[in-house]
């Protein structure tokens, strides 16, 4: 029944595989770096980021350009000052209009009057320095954004190599199950004959059931790693991805950096950050000194709508000083002194990381590629072994426990290998993506 039981769940496993198979699209690196590049909306979401700063940059262009206001008012009065002043502004005035009589009780006058304004800074040098620090903040996220790229390179590639790596699992185990399924036919042929013990046979069948789940678990890792690709690629559609290469050694060398760039470009950006704090406090420092701005005016006013009898015009300067406003001043100037020395402390504290993580990189290609060395020759002893104890059962000189446990351990040490090389290519895409200037 367990025999039975084994083959029914090899073929309902090999034909659910089968029927995604049929759904599996086979995609290159750069196809998906190209597609992540275009539709990541983490990407996307960075580049929305440099446009704020960006947009706030422009705001700051405020500090050169004149501020210009256009507005159209009108009104109906009995106030004595204000139908004297507005008869007087239209330009209508009579001697008649001087009678104590109408002075004091005038009767309701019209007036609109249409007002351009014109404000033009000369000197606002907090305002510079305002501008100044925006420009750096811009700078900063664009930085951001090109790293935010870098991350999403590496994560492509590291993901890619994990659906490589998968692949690799479901043929090792796949060649696992034919020899497993060689052996339960062979097994049950010996048990009838009366060559082989019941315990055996159970063993064999035990042996299949691992090696069915094993398989099943390595192309859940497939799917699993095919969704996680098409999430970066922002690919809703449900295909399962094929890598058009396969799993195989980096041997390209690389120049090993021993200590993390400055010019990388978060380290970049974490310096333009804490020079952006600075501006700013420099800038709430200057806010103490006065400003000067030049204004003008140019007014049109008559008792009909969107009409211009009379007209006038104002132009003069402005220096002002806010001498005292409370403590606000201060208390801004102080706010921005310590956001700066928490910048100059992140960005230390940042790139002391980013060291440790270099050092541990290093340490990682080292001990990977030792790896690759140990777990090739554990590889190739075990498939010798395989390849002896399969000879000695053949002629009847082994036991069918030793060479199902020759068998599993040359499958382990397959998978290991495998394993090794992906762990190798990581350990190089994360140093490059860590010493990437």
């Amino acid at each position: 029944m367990k025999t039975y039981l084994g083959v029914f769940t090899c073929c309902v496993l090999s034909l659910a595989w089968s029927v995604k198979g049929q759904n599996t699209t086979e995609i290159s690196i750069d196809e998906v770096l190209l597609k992540v590049n275009q539709n990541n909306h983490t990407l996307k979401i960075s580049k929305e980021n440099f446009n704020e700063a960006l947009a706030d940059y422009r705001q700051t262009n405020a500090v050169f350009l004149p501020n210009i206001t256009v507005s159209h008012t009108g009104l109906a009065t009995t106030n004595p000052l204000m139908a004297f002043g507005s008869k007087l502004n239209q330009g209508i005035l009579t001697t008649s209009d001087f009678d104590p009589n109408l002075l004091n009780n005038p009767e309701q006058t019209q007036n609109f009057a249409t007002l351009i304004e014109v404000k033009q800074p000369l000197l606002n040098i907090d305002g510079f320095y305002q501008r100044k620090a925006a420009k750096s903040t811009m700078e900063a996220m664009s930085l951001q954004t090109e790293r935010t790229s870098d991350y999403l390179n590496f994560e492509v590639r590291k993901a890619y190599m994990q659906l490589q790596l998968a692949y690799k699992g479901v043929a090792v185990l796949e060649k696992a199950m034919k020899a497993a399924q060689a052996n339960q036919s062979l097994a049950n042929h010996s048990f009838k004959q009366g060559y082989m013990q019941r315990a055996d046979v159970l063993a064999v069948e035990v042996r299949v059931i691992e090696v069915t789940n094993q398989l099943q678990m390595a192309k859940s890792h497939v799917n699993n790693a095919s969704n996680y690709l098409s999430f970066l690629m922002n690919d809703e559609a449900s295909l399962i991805l094929k890598p058009s290469d396969e799993l195989v050694l980096n041997t390209l060398q690389m120049r090993i950096i021993e200590t993390v760039p400055e010019e990388r470009a978060d380290i970049k950006a974490m310096a333009m950050a804490s020079q952006a704090y600075k501006t700013q406090h420099t800038s709430d420092n200057l806010s103490f000194l006065p400003t000067l701005n030049a204004f003008g005016s140019y007014e049109l006013y008559d008792e009909n709508i969107f009409q211009g009898g009379a007209s006038g015009y104002v132009v003069g300067a402005q220096l002002s000083w806010t001498v005292l406003d409370g403590t606000k001043r201060f208390g801004k100037a102080k706010k921005s002194k310590a956001a700066y020395e928490k910048a100059k402390l992140e960005y230390d504290q940042y790139v002391s990381k980013s060291q440790l993580e270099l050092n541990k990189a290093r340490r990682m290609l080292r001990d990977a590629d030792n790896n690759i060395k140990l777990s090739k020759l554990a590889m190739e002893q075990s498939e010798e072994s395989l390849r002896i104890r399969t000879n000695r059962f053949e002629e009847g000189l082994e036991k069918m426990s030793d060479l199902l446990l020759a068998e599993t351990q040359f499958a382990q040490k397959e998978l290991a290998y495998y394993q090794a090389i992906y762990e190798y290519n990581y350990a190089q895409a994360y140093l490059e993506y860590l010493t990437k200037e």
